[in-house]
């Protein structure tokens, strides 16, 4: 008789703990559902945060990919042959590239330094020269700030998405001890609901944090490169003023000579 109560005593706790792990919905959208409200509150901030730097990253990748190839383009007529006027001429209505915007700020300032003449003095030609490194700087960092937008808050998730990750889980855990104070049972039952909606939140948390961290190192890079393109792009321009310039000055100074020597003749 003993027997016979005590297994049916197990049968009916077994049907119980059966029921009660059953009554909760172990999926992922069933664990936001029975997620507390600050709980859900975590989530939706970092499902937020991932869908907002996925959206980032595949914008930044398709730019980034885009102006090189027009980079490519650019330098190979750049380097063609063709007279720099006209290359300036065709180009300078276009927007968008930063490396057309930085051609285009460099020749916009050499044609206004030698609207009236090239200057002949030494010292009017270096002024020339660092007049036109200094626009082409200009228009490059000002390219360079609107291609870095978003890299503040791929790194901001990045490193805090796990941080809020964690808060969701302490959180959670701290429920989960409530609910074993309340019911005076220990049993997975109670505890095991709790638990798996905190892990949530912070496998959301790195799902977020991991991407945005990836992200930002690779568009680091990526943009470091494509700024170290721009000076040296700067620089050969420079170089070629530079010679223009020297090429000038010393027609101007045979032609000098020889009417020198025609007088003296």
């Amino acid at each position: 008789m003993a027997n016979d109560v005590t297994t049916a005593v197990g049968a009916v706790d077994g049907a119980a703990l059966e029921g009660s792990v059953g009554a909760h919905d172990m999926t992922m959208l069933g664990l936001f559902m029975q997620a507390d409200t600050i709980v859900k509150i975590v989530m939706l901030m970092l499902i937020f945060a991932s869908v907002w730097c996925w959206s980032i990253i595949i914008t930044k990748r398709s730019r980034l990919n885009a102006l090189n190839k027009r980079a490519d383009r650019f330098e190979d007529a750049f380097w063609s042959g063709e007279p720099l006027d006209k290359l300036y001429e065709r180009v300078k209505s276009r927007s968008g590239d930063p490396l057309l915007s930085t051609f285009t700020a460099g020749m916009e300032e050499w044609q206004t330094g030698v609207a009236s003449g090239i200057p002949s003095s030494v010292s009017l030609r270096a002024s020339l020269k660092q007049r036109v490194e200094r626009a082409m700087g200009l228009a490059i960092n000002r390219e360079m700030q609107l291609l870095e937008r978003g890299m503040t808050f791929l790194a901001s998730v990045g490193s805090t998405a796990p941080f809020i990750g964690l808060f969701g889980t302490v959180w959670g855990i701290m429920n989960s001890f409530s609910a074993i104070a309340a019911t005076k049972d220990t049993s997975l039952a109670v505890v095991a609901p709790g638990i798996a909606e905190a892990l949530f939140a912070t496998a959301l948390g790195l799902v977020a944090a991991i991407p945005a961290v990836i992200a930002f190192n690779v568009f680091s890079t990526n943009l470091n490169r494509y700024g170290d393109r721009l000076d040296a792009f700067t620089t050969e321009f420079i170089a070629i003023l530079s010679r223009h310039l020297d090429q000038n000055d010393s027609s101007h100074k045979s032609m000098t000579t020889s009417a020198t020597t025609d007088q003296a003749a």
